[in-house]
């Protein structure tokens, strides 16, 4: 048995797993996922390997993989490119899926895969960032709720409001209006969520993609987003194909799953020397520690 960690560092918060490999049997065994907001990106990621590494119990690691903009951690062992390491994540939370919609806090982007988890196209969303988490979050912070409560909210709006603009800072312009005529937080919220699913959707369907949709990312537990985004492909199902949204409460750390996997992968073929990580190791940080 292989025993593995991911680091996936993306621009809004670092996740981290630790999973056991034993032949085609996968297991994860610890993981945890640590915002990034104003603190030092390596501090972050060394605190969400520390927790997943003490959640999962084990006395020794055989690699250490990183994805994302993980490439800097000074105790990987390895790296792998971040569409590669969220297929294989996604394929492994849901074996069905043959495209994965990764929904970040600054880009989204849709990849289609094949069984084995290998990318053969995918489509991100435009340089703005009104498609984007962030963007939902400084809506839900200006609103004065929760990013928690966002979903639910979504889901009670009576008359969605439409945001049509493509503009992050034009876009909150329009929020502002919104709220200043009496429009109320879920109507708002769910005319935002809704412009979002219709790039999403667009994302998507130019893949030419049909069938299991896993969506992934840190919106990927937002049910509003979900129920939107459900909405707009439902539109074109008859055309195009009918599209089933699937997600996963590990959603979030596809993308360190996918590495994790890769890297017990690359230990076992590669017959790699000493364990990455034992127990008469210090855990490792950004201010000391080496490879092995």
């Amino acid at each position: 048995m292989n025993w593995a960690a991911g680091i996936d560092i993306g621009s809004g918060a670092a996740k981290a797993v630790v999973v056991s490999v034993d032949g085609a049997d996968v297991q994860v065994r610890g993981h945890a996922a640590v915002r990034i907001r104003r603190r030092d990106v390596s501090a972050v990621a060394d605190d969400a390997f520390a927790q997943a590494l003490r959640d999962s119990g084990t006395d020794r690691l055989d690699y250490i993989a990183t994805t994302g903009e993980g490439e800097d951690v000074p105790y990987a062992t390895g790296h792998f490119y971040g569409m590669t390491a969220h297929a294989r994540g996604a394929l492994f939370l849901e074996p069905r899926a043959r495209t994965v919609l990764d929904v970040g806090a600054l880009h989204t982007r849709a990849v289609i895969m094949d069984e084995r988890g290998k990318v053969l196209d995918y489509k991100m969303t435009s340089q703005c960032a009104s498609g984007s988490g962030q963007f939902l979050e400084n809506i839900a912070r200006y609103l004065g709720i929760s990013l928690a409560e966002v979903g639910e909210l979504s889901l009670s709006a009576q008359k969605p409001e439409t945001v049509s603009s493509i503009c992050a800072v034009l876009a909150e312009t329009d929020v502002i209006n919104m709220v200043s005529r009496g429009i109320s937080a879920p109507d708002i919220l769910r005319g935002i969520h809704d412009s979002m699913a219709g790039r999403y959707a667009q994302l998507i369907r130019r893949l030419g993609s049909s069938g299991i949709v896993f969506v992934s990312g840190g919106l990927s537990s937002d049910i509003g987003l979900r129920q939107s985004l459900a909405d707009a492909l439902g539109k074109e199902s008859a055309k195009k194909g009918t599209v089933e949204l699937i997600t996963h409460p590990l959603a979030i750390h596809a993308g360190a799953i996918g590495a994790a996997i890769w890297g017990a992968w690359r230990y076992e073929t590669r017959q790699l020397g000493r364990p990455s990580w034992t127990q008469n190791d210090p855990i490792p940080t950004h201010r000391s520690a080496s490879a092995s």
